[in-house]
């Protein structure tokens, strides 16, 4: 069954981006950047009803087919199995074979097989802070100097770090689908570049990137890719719990370098407590709109609003195919599960299907 958005929720949504995206009111811009985050809060909770009563249906049909008699083992195994996403790779083959708009959604579960540090879990500390403690407005307001001594360490790792064959297998997916007239877009939660490094173009970064800067003062947003990203933080950062902090004086950090400015710099990531732009936004609902295929890549699905896009894509009958370690939330929703590391199930998932024309 096919779920199509009501157009009163459709005008709701693309009002709130105008409004957005051309006030001028600060309180207005932030008022309804919360107001989009609980929309798609809300549009959520929809699809979890949705799925709910699709599953609540499959049962009961199953229940009455199964309960005509006392039922076997076998039978019963079988009736509670009909939920279960199939992970048969020759069936998912078949539906990528056919497929012109695929979104694939990627989590930090793809870069850790990089060696990218997820700074998640009881080891996940840098010093004697965990990262939600470090990424926030009011930590850099506090303390931008350890701040950034936190993020010039995340940057200095991830310019060793390497794609690996999962990034690789969904750069080359897009770049072989383009010449057939097929569209492949990454939507990921990964700040970390490493789609890029690997040649994805068609790429919407959520939670922005550790190579872009925002001016505090004027806004303007700027790629910097130098090592050090200033000279003050040049062999600082170290993650060592007894390592005491560098106290950079405020005007020696990052600073503006727009004509008139020199305001303070901050990384161009979306920290806890923030909103998500509602630009990027904008385009992660269109390409999930017009998509015919979904994956789910390295993500745990418990991070919102993102943990929402697969199961809206799934509502509406568009097959989603999960490649994690393990089951998520979220797994039972799909048409597909292969777990294990993304790196080994991938590419023979994106590899070329017999039915393409070589070019």
């Amino acid at each position: 069954m096919t779920c199509r958005r009501k157009p009163q929720t459709a005008f709701i949504l693309s009002s709130l981006f105008v409004i957005q995206r051309t006030c001028t009111n600060m309180f207005t811009k932030w008022f309804t950047c919360v107001s989009l985050t609980v929309f798609f809060q809300i549009k959520h909770f929809e699809v979890m009803l949705m799925s709910l009563f699709q599953f609540t249906t499959r049962r009961l049909v199953s229940q009455a087919y199964c309960g005509l008699k006392p039922p076997s083992s076998k039978k019963q195994r079988f009736c509670l199995e009909m939920a279960r996403p199939s992970s048969n790779m020759a069936d998912f083959r078949e539906v990528f074979a056919k497929a012109k708009h695929i979104a694939i959604i990627t989590g930090a579960g793809v870069s850790a097989e990089s060696g990218v540090p997820t700074f998640r879990g009881p080891g996940g500390f840098w010093r004697k802070w965990q990262a939600q403690e470090l990424a926030t407005p009011e930590a850099f307001a506090r303390n931008p100097s350890r701040v950034w001594e936190f993020y010039h360490y995340r940057r200095e790792v991830m310019l060793s770090k390497h794609p690996n064959p999962a990034h690789l297998a969904i750069a080359e997916c897009e770049r072989r689908l383009s010449k057939q007239g097929r569209s492949v877009v990454v939507i990921t939660q990964n700040i970390d570049e490493l789609h890029r490094k690997a040649g994805t173009k068609h790429l919407l970064e959520i939670h922005g990137s550790l190579f872009k800067t925002r001016c505090t003062n004027c806004g303007n947003v700027t790629a910097d890719y130098k090592s050090p990203i200033c000279p003050a933080l040049a062999g600082k950062g170290a993650p060592d719990p007894e390592v005491a902090d560098a106290a950079i004086p405020v005007e020696d950090l990052p600073r503006c370098k727009e004509d008139g400015c020199n305001g303070l710099l901050r990384p161009h990531v979306v920290w806890f407590g923030e909103t998500l732009d509602a630009d990027v936004l904008t385009e992660v609902e269109k390409e999930l709109d017009i998509c015919d295929l979904c994956l789910v890549v390295g993500t745990s699905s418990v991070v919102y609003p993102a943990a929402m896009f697969a199961p809206q894509v799934s509502a509406r009958g568009v097959p989603v195919a999960e490649f994690n370690m393990e089951a998520t939330p979220a797994t039972n929703r799909f048409r597909f599960h292969f777990p294990g590391p993304c790196g080994t199930t991938l590419p023979p998932a994106l590899a070329r299907h017999e039915t393409e024309l070589i070019s």
